[in-house]
């Protein structure tokens, strides 16, 4: 909001000079000024004339301006730099807009987009684990920063459910003679991963399983009545884990939801498809291509799909919602199958969206590796959560006498805020002990200051009025800080990235906790001074319980 203002102001005062990229930028040393504009450089080669003859020149155009006074209480050059001190009144008008206008005075969006939003995607059959925590949290993270911007917003958990491991399971069962009504959620957790690891050892049942995953997609009575109870039982414990991480789905489809558009798809493609030692393959090589680029499998040799094929098929579904975007949020290593789908997609005209891989790094434990058990297998995320619960128990005596409801909470926040703080793109550490702390960038620190700053708005009248006094140097950081909110927003949203929200959020508990140590408001008795802080607490802690929100983490009771 304001550095728009400011960035019209510059606009205003170098309309002549036609300079491209006329925005000013938040000073990098604060102790100076509060924006920077380093235009005159780009104007020195321009004019041939010394930087600072031109900052001389510009800055008297802006202490004529008519927004001059109400916006900026300094202007000056230094070392070519235009520096830019935000007056009081400036600052106060602007927070009291943030306070009083709908989503804190976030502008509007001219031409809202639709995005579709693929996230989650777990495999029917196979419990829950760790690495599929990112996609869940991230894709709602994404989901809820667009819709807070002002986007609208499709989200489809798109579940593996017609893949190699729905076989391998049908397999598994038929020859331990398990009937339908047998099935339960321990005998699928049991079964898949001895299955698979029987695959990889036995080239015969790894070709057992193949056929009965493509006779299961070809519509087998029989592969199909196991399927559906496969997918019920395994269905309601993923809906269990999601809900208990508050992320959710408008669209609960998968693979096998594609399947009645392959026929349609096929010919599609079929202009661009060719066989390959019996596969119908797709080349997607380009002649700048830097790395090799194989062809994309439409059909295997056997005559079964792959995802590759249900991507496309899913492509081809989607368009029937008219989307602008369609994001994939899924782990990095998967770059080279979206490229391969992506290009097929542009290549058949199957969209008219624009199509993007939001990839993501590796949630690692201590030695830097994926997280795994003893035994090598992944860890299950219910044995996350449980693990990082009986740690946050032990950190403190008292914790254990907290309200169930609140524990549960905390332990969300210190899993959601040790990922989303990174850069997605990022493998990251998943260091249990410090981010279960309440000292430091943390989940447990965030909800703690919050809880502490509501605890003084709660002895108050929670009523908003400033008046256009700054009292002191923490009052004025805090109140900057405050600020950055729309274009922190608009910035997450533009780049896909929950960090920055998670950065910035913390930015502010670390000014409010500073304000707090600084400030004594319990019997100050100064009524104006009174208010005007309570009123600065009080957007400051609507603006941490919204950013929190947009991270998925909830606020408890107490802590």
């Amino acid at each position: 909001m304001i550095q728009e203002k400011l960035n019209q102001l510059m606009n205003d005062v170098t309309k002549d000079l036609k300079i491209d990229n006329n925005s000013v930028i938040l000073s990098n040393r604060p102790d100076l000024c509060d924006y920077q504009w380093d235009g005159c450089f780009k104007l020195a080669k321009i004019l041939k004339q010394n930087p600072i003859e031109i900052g001389n020149n510009i800055v008297s155009k802006i202490k004529k301006h008519p927004n001059y006074l109400s916006l900026l209480e300094k202007v000056e050059v230094v070392n070519g730099f235009i520096n830019l001190t935000l007056s009081n009144e400036a600052i106060n008008t602007y927070l009291t807009k943030m306070q009083t206008e709908d989503k804190f005075g976030m502008p509007p969006i001219e031409k809202p987009n639709l995005y579709i939003l693929d996230y989650g995607g777990p495999n029917i059959a196979k419990p829950l684990h760790v690495g599929h925590l990112r996609p869940a949290i991230i894709g709602e993270s994404i989901k809820r920063i667009l819709n807070f911007r002002g986007h609208k917003t499709i989200s489809d958990v798109h579940l593996g459910d017609y893949g190699l491991q729905i076989g391998q399971v049908i397999y598994g069962l038929l020859e331990e003679n398990k009937k339908i009504e047998d099935i339960n959620l321990e005998i699928l957790e049991e079964l898949y991963p001895k299955i698979s690891k029987l695959c990889k050892e036995n080239e015969d049942i790894l070709k057992k399983c193949s056929i009965i995953t493509k006779e299961l997609q070809d519509g087998n009575p029989l592969y199909q009545t196991y399927f559906k109870k496969i997918k019920e039982i395994s269905l309601n414990d993923i809906k269990r884990i999601y809900k208990d991480l508050d992320v959710s789905f408008d669209l609960w489809n998968g693979e096998s939801d594609a399947y009645k558009d392959i026929p349609k798809l096929k010919e599609i493609l079929k202009p661009y498809s060719k066989l390959s030692e019996g596969a119908t393959i797709i080349p997607v090589k380009k002649d700048d291509d830097k790395k090799e680029m194989p062809p994309l499998i439409l059909e295997n040799s056997v005559g079964a799909y792959l995802y590759a094929t249900t991507d496309l098929a899913t492509i081809l579904k989607r368009e029937e919602l008219k989307p602008d975007y369609i994001l994939y949020v899924v782990d990095a290593r998967q770059s080279l199958h979206f490229e391969q789908v992506f290009r097929v997609a542009y290549l058949s005209n199957l969209t008219k969206a624009k199509l993007e891989h939001i990839g993501f790094g590796t949630m690692n434990g201590k030695d830097g590796k994926p997280f795994k058990t003893r035994n090598g297998d992944m860890l299950k995320l219910d044995d996350l959560i449980s693990k990082t619960k009986k740690t946050f128990l032990s950190l403190k005596e008292d914790n254990d006498k907290m309200d169930e409801d609140d524990i549960n909470k905390i332990v969300d926040s210190i899993i959601k805020y040790a990922d989303l703080q990174n850069n997605r793109e990022k493998d990251y550490i998943f260091d249990l002990e410090k981010f279960s702390s309440v000292l430091g960038k943390t989940g447990p620190y965030i909800l703690y200051t919050y809880l502490r700053i509501q605890k003084i708005l709660d002895k108050e009248n929670n009523t908003f009025n400033l008046t256009d006094k700054i009292y002191n140097e923490q009052d004025r950081n805090l109140r900057l800080e405050l600020l950055k909110f729309t274009e922190v927003i608009d910035k997450a949203s533009k780049t896909r990235m929950p960090s920055y929200i998670a950065d910035y959020l913390y930015q502010i508990c670390v000014c409010l906790n500073t304000f707090y140590q600084n400030n004594h408001i319990d019997g100050l008795e100064d009524k104006i001074k009174k208010q005007d802080w309570l009123s600065v607490l009080l957007l400051a802690n609507n603006l941490v319980k919204q950013l929190l929100n947009l991270l998925v983490i909830k606020v408890p009771k107490k802590m």
